[in-house]
């Protein structure tokens, strides 16, 4: 995979430039329920920082892969769909030999992912302050 397919957005694009989190989706998963959508998400935006760790810190291509898989499926439970798509890319970034051009995208992966992340939990935080 190119290191290019992590750009989900245009260069110099901002991941706050859209809403981090679908909010019309979280209504409809929580069945309208205020309070469920409150718990959902805090737990996400406690739980997506500890994802991203495991992204950075993996030491195999198996803990990449699940760390990569369990962000994105956090990030659709809660309607982060660019945080989801990014982690789905993440997800097949580095398949092929160890080396520095691995490590590249990898290395483009947590950033554009980290920034997606930390998007999503500011607007988390936002709703509820």
């Amino acid at each position: 995979m190119a290191a290019g397919a992590l750009q989900a957005r245009p260069a110099g694009a901002s991941a706050t430039a859209a809403a981090a989190i679908d909010r019309a989706y979280l209504t409809r998963f929580t069945l309208g329920n205020e309070a469920l959508a409150r718990e959902v998400l805090q737990l996400f935006a406690v739980q997506a920082p500890l994802y991203l760790q495991a992204l950075q810190t993996a030491a195999t291509d198996r803990d990449w892969q699940r760390a990569a898989h369990t962000l994105k499926g956090s990030a659709a439970a809660v309607g982060a769909r660019q945080l989801q798509r990014l982690a789905e890319l993440a997800e097949r970034v580095g398949r092929g030999p160890p080396g520095a051009a691995r490590q590249a995208e990898r290395a483009l992966a947590i950033g554009v992912i980290a920034e997606a992340t930390a998007a999503a939990c500011r607007e988390i935080s936002e709703m509820f302050a």
